[in-house]
């Protein structure tokens, strides 16, 4: 049997991880049935060390560990401290610049702070995915299908990647969010085996998620007889990979500070303290929720002897608030649209197929209706629409599924900066990936002995305004007049929209190359000491996470049989209460040793004792079960 591949997204507010196999792709739940695993990590300090709590309890609970625990980590990946500054004043943790700009998340301890990036924060809702799947399907799983926003640019898939390779997966494939999506959508026009099923549709792939929006377009082709493969392909996408479902949020939680501040009589701008902050999106997320669902939405805010906040919102007023906001996710519709164009040849998308939670509100499935003309179609979850399609890929690269082939297309134009500061583009936008571009290029003075290449993502034509990837150098040339020299520059993309650029002097044969590390992403040598720190530190960790398991358990049997003991000691005989007695004081006192120094104790033994005092303290509970059927 091959290794399965598994499918995963990744999602700023929730993640899931699913599988496809013969009987179709599925979700994959945790242990208690939960689908949704919301994107939370809580950091909990201990003698023992640092651990991590991730998914629905840490979400729960992140109003009484705000600084702690990280949300929306996603909308960080590949960013800098500069792209971040519009959500910091909404974040209960504590972001800062690291290296290069790069964004970090501190976590304050009792000892030292913990100092994360956005990667290795990630990197633990995957592995939290990962061993979920494992449980899932009762066999190892180390290779993964994960997905991003379209408008991911190259650091932030490369971001991704690295998330998974700290969290012990092998990203196969990094599928963009709107087509995963077309390739479940698909998948059901496979199945269903309708008389027209065999009939080439176009369709519109609308994504509100928590924290990104993308839209794309893509042809979907059925094979010509059954068991040919179906070709996907995308004709264009647009999108913002900062406008989600958070932004409401957001909004929602502004508007709601400033009705206290006007209470209080205290001005709107002072800042709030991480644990108010958290408590302030966790309510607007509720009322929007609720918005969804009602016409109106109440809130009541305890201001101790100030009084309280009572507010009702409306629905209309919500739609009013929010309108901006999805008017801007329309607006990328319509220039994917304008994309398109030549390849619809004037033809209508056949549907249009709603992904994210934020797809829930009312008014955005009705501003999607007016700008397509077509009724959008829910059939599949929208939260869950995105992991199956990532399923269905993973089954097409493990050999499960043997259905589709994938034709993707870069969101961002690709280019190196000339004379002058202008961009010269190798790759233009919505080009089917894997993609190869080669341009020439020589010196503008004389006697240059190497070029600097600075590569560039973006659409403006001067770069200061379009984003920064990387450079690199190529030295050693000789010196020649200007204009001799002869810089042939190769752009080439894999299959995962990730960047590698490469330039060869003709003359000298001089060579270079890179693939392209963003300057807000951790660097190759980064990635590897994280990975050689979890190696090294691999034994030693291990111990400490299970010598803290024991001594959690290990005061609980204490105290179960303690309890009992203190009560039933008089009926127990001289010998056996000895015994017990002798027990209770060894495992006491591993206990105590433990929780000083974890690295004194041989876990062995401990567990040994903790063994031996619940096999003798059998007969101590049988005695409490009797007393207690005899109302004793």
């Amino acid at each position: 049997m091959s290794e399965p591949i598994i499918g995963i997204d990744l999602g700023t507010t929730n993640s899931l991880v699913a599988i496809c196999d013969e009987s179709g792709p599925r979700i994959l739940t945790d242990l208690s049935g939960q689908r949704l695993i919301p994107s939370a990590v809580r950091y909990e300090f201990s003698p023992e060390g640092v651990r991590t709590r991730v998914g629905a309890r840490a979400k729960l609970e992140a109003n009484q560990h705000a600084r702690t625990t990280v949300l929306g980590v996603k909308r960080l990946m590949g960013r800098s401290l500069r792209d971040a500054a519009p959500d910091l004043p909404f974040l209960s943790y504590t972001v800062e610049a690291g290296d290069r700009e790069t964004v970090r998340v501190r976590i304050p301890g009792p000892d030292r702070d913990l100092v994360l990036s956005p990667e290795e924060v990630s990197a633990q809702v995957l592995s939290h995915l990962k061993a979920q799947a494992e449980g899932a399907l009762g066999r190892t799983v180390s290779k993964a299908v994960v997905t991003v926003p379209a408008y991911f640019d190259d650091a932030q898939r490369q971001a991704t990647k690295v998330a998974g390779r700290l969290a012990g997966l092998d990203v196969v494939r990094i599928v963009p969010e709107p087509t995963a999506a077309a390739l479940a959508y698909g998948l059901g026009l496979e199945r269903a085996k309708a008389a027209n099923s065999r009939a080439a549709r176009t369709v519109v792939v609308y994504d509100f998620g928590g924290g990104t929006f993308d839209v794309s377009i893509l042809r979907l082709t059925p094979g010509e007889m059954e068991g040919d493969r179906s070709f996907y392909e995308v004709l264009a996408t647009a999108g913002d990979t900062r406008l989600g479902g958070d932004d409401i949020d957001f909004l929602l939680a502004e508007q709601i500070k400033c009705g206290i501040a006007a209470k209080l009589g205290q001005s709107d701008k002072e800042e709030l303290p991480p644990e108010v902050r958290r408590s302030l999106v966790a309510l607007a997320e509720d009322v929007k929720k609720r918005l969804s669902a009602g016409e109106t939405a109440s809130i009541r805010i305890d201001l101790g002897i100030s009084g309280s906040y009572e507010r009702t919102f409306t629905r209309a007023e919500f739609e009013a608030m929010i309108a901006t906001i999805v008017g801007r996710t329309i607006e990328c519709c319509k220039a994917a649209l304008r994309d398109a164009h030549d390849k619809l040849d004037g033809e209508r998308p056949d549907a249009v197929i709603m992904v994210g939670g934020s797809t829930r509100i009312p008014s955005v499935r009705a501003r999607v209706r007016e700008c397509f003309g077509l009724e959008p179609y829910t059939a599949i979850d929208p939260d869950e629409v995105v992991a199956l399609g990532a399923a269905v890929q993973a089954a097409v690269l493990s050999g499960a599924h043997a259905g589709s082939l994938l034709l993707d297309v870069i969101p961002l134009s690709l280019g190196v900066e000339t004379a002058g500061g202008a961009v010269a583009k190798l790759i233009m936008r919505n080009s089917a990936v894997p993609a190869r571009a080669t341009e020439m290029f020589s010196t503008g003075s004389d006697h240059q002995t190497g070029f600097k290449l600075a590569v560039y993502q973006g659409e403006r034509e001067m770069a200061r305004d379009c984003r920064f990837l990387g450079e690199f150098h190529l030295r050693g040339m000789p010196p020649m007049p200007a204009g001799i020299p002869q810089l042939e520059v190769t752009f080439a993309i894999d299959a995962n929209g990730v960047l590698e650029v490469s330039a060869h002097e003709r003359r000298s044969g001089r060579r270079a190359s890179m693939q392209v590390v963003p300057n807000h992403g951790l660097t190759g040598d980064e990635v590897s000491r994280i990975e050689r720190d979890s190696l090294a530190n691999a034994r030693e960790d291990m111990l400490r996470h299970r010598v803290a398991d024991l001594i959690v358990n290990a005061k609980l049997d204490l105290k179960w049989i303690g309890e009992r003991f203190a009560k039933f000691s008089d009926r127990l005989d001289a010998e056996y209460r000895a015994e017990l007695t002798r027990k209770i004081s060894t495992l006491t006192e591993f206990v105590e040793r433990a929780s000083k120094d974890y690295a004194c104790i041989d876990a062995n033994a401990f567990y040994e004792a903790k063994q031996s005092l619940d096999a003798a303290s059998v007969r101590l509970q049988e005695i409490s079960i009797a007393a207690s059927l005899r109302d004793e």
